[in-house]
């Protein structure tokens, strides 16, 4: 079978699934799933997937799944277990389907929660829906009909969360602040990268023929994109990094105030709750006096947890990403390239950022968010 997808492991992937193996700590199919990827190592046995296969009692298919898998999402998602797929008993019909769903949409039984597969089979039965039935032809009904193997990830609107009202209070002010050179008002953001280079040259398009790529592709390693922007005077640099730790953070941020803005009084700093954006990671990164001459020039203001979209940062991030980064990008290098000559051309034609949404407008539209205080 010919490889669509070349793992190459780095000398610490390559470390923690020896490690994984040889304490055999794991479930048993990680650990497979690691012997596998160890094998199948461009840079080590590079072996075969018919050879990996049969040495681990496994379909040809699988070594492929963990291949693809690997490449495309990451060394966890590739050591992951996708389960099969089985269709509901054609023993249990619609009524019944109905009345199950119906029963576990209701309240457990007191000391259960939630449902379990067998207490709610025993339910089933003890109602007379069915003469008898399996937990797992249960699972089946309310995967099936009631999807309830599913989550979706999901920014839930807090409910009367004094923290967000005051965090979201505090930005919106700040961006309707005028401009201060003292005083200049910057976000920053942060975005992993993937890296994916192509295994063989593309061909280029011609008429009547679009471009064309190979569908083998490898895993090239992941970095870390540092976005700042000051919006109301259209600025905007990204830097790329290999790691996104609290040093690398604590030294963009000198770079920020000794070379971007040198002669400010103080930066007036927007960023998520990440826990590297703090002042410790400056202590973290430099000796205490230089520390201490960089925190005294930030003043940091944080976003909201769940109200990112109040980083005009975030914003700029979903512009890159959509105009250079929605295609397979190989290297660092590339990267850098592509990350520069978005944030020149940006920069050049001075397109600041006009906020319009208020303190006014988030207690008229998020009005959910506050406090009800009756007097």
């Amino acid at each position: 079978m010919e490889k669509r997808y070349i793992v190459r492991l780095t000398d610490e992937e390559r470390r923690e699934l020896q490690k994984l193996v040889s304490t055999g700590k794991a479930v048993a199919y990680k650990i497979k799933h690691a012997n596998i990827l160890l094998k199948v190592d461009a840079d080590g046995p590079n072996w075969t997937d018919e050879r990996t296969a049969q040495a681990f009692s496994r379909h040809v298919n699988t070594v492929a799944n963990v291949r693809r898998r690997f490449v495309e999402q990451g060394l966890e998602a590739a050591l992951g277990h996708k389960k099969q797929k089985k269709g509901i008993p054609r023993v249990v019909n619609g009524e019944v389907e109905v009345r199950i769903i119906a029963l576990r949409c209701g309240p457990p039984p007191a000391g259960h929660a939630p449902w379990a597969l067998r207490l709610l089979a025993e339910r089933v039965v003890e109602l007379e829906i069915v003469p008898c039935i399996s937990h797992e032809t249960v699972r089946q009904v309310l995967k099936n009909e009631l999807r309830s193997h599913l989550k979706e990830y999901y920014v839930i609107p807090p409910e009367q969360d004094a923290a967000f009202v005051g965090n979201m209070g505090d930005i919106l002010d700040l961006y309707h602040l005028p401009y201060d050179p003292q005083r200049p008002a910057v976000c920053m953001d942060e975005q992993p990268v993937q890296m994916i280079k192509e295994t063989r040259k593309p061909l280029v398009a011609q008429l009547g023929q679009p471009e064309r790529f190979d569908y083998e592709y490898e895993r090239n390693g992941t970095a870390s994109l540092f976005l700042f922007t000051e919006p109301l005077v259209g600025w905007r640099q990204v830097s790329v990094r290999e790691r996104r730790t609290a040093v690398d953070w604590a030294e963009e941020i000198q770079h920020l105030l000794e070379e971007q803005y040198p002669e400010a009084e103080k930066v007036v700093f927007v960023c998520d709750n990440l826990n590297t954006h703090t002042i410790a990671s400056l202590y973290q990164a430099f000796l205490p006096e230089k520390a201490r001459v960089l925190a005294k020039r930030l003043e940091i203001h944080y976003t909201p947890k769940h109200g990112s979209w109040l980083n005009i940062a975030e914003i700029e991030l979903s512009a890159l990403t959509r105009l250079r980064l929605d295609r397979r990008i190989p290297d660092l290098d590339t990267l850098k390239r592509e990350t520069q000559a978005w944030y020149v051309e940006r920069n050049a034609s001075e397109k600041p950022v006009d906020w319009q949404f208020t303190t006014a407008d988030a207690r008229i539209r998020l009005k959910h968010l506050y406090q009800q205080i009756r007097t």
